[in-house]
């Protein structure tokens, strides 16, 4: 199945965002970057070359002990409308992103959902918080 150049798109701008989570996670001390799942063309590739610039399909922010409290998720390549899932774990309320009509970055209804609205997100949930001193 090829992709589309959008679609290509929509998924550099996801693994763009994982990053942002990992360096989010990296710079505190109670919190960590959980993958929690892989795409499922990814797991059942056999001997096909593998397209997308990630294969995580899910991530979380954790604590420390597993226990997710910011949950992202991309839609597979099958699926027609792309969009993440952004999901605070204990909460019924989500928000989702999709790709800029520019073709670049994410956008949130008419805002741009980039790094710095991400770590607002994840300060709000997890509270603002000091990088681990050196």
């Amino acid at each position: 199945m090829s992709l589309s150049e959008r679609d290509l798109a929509f998924y550099r701008a996801w693994a763009d965002l994982l990053d942002v989570m990992r360096t989010y996670a990296d710079g505190r001390d109670d919190v960590i970057f959980q993958k929690e799942a892989d795409f499922p063309d990814y797991i059942y590739r056999m001997a096909r070359p593998y397209d997308l610039p990630t294969i995580v399909m899910s991530a979380s922010l954790s604590r420390p002990d597993g226990y997710p409290v910011l949950m992202l998720n991309a839609s597979p390549r099958h699926t027609v409308f792309k969009e993440i899932v952004i999901h605070p774990y204990e909460s019924h309320v989500y928000r989702k992103a999709t790709l800029a009509a520019d073709g670049t970055g994410l956008t949130e209804g008419p805002r741009r959902f980039d790094a710095d609205r991400f770590r607002a997100l994840a300060d709000q949930l997890l509270g603002a918080h000091a990088a681990t001193p050196a």
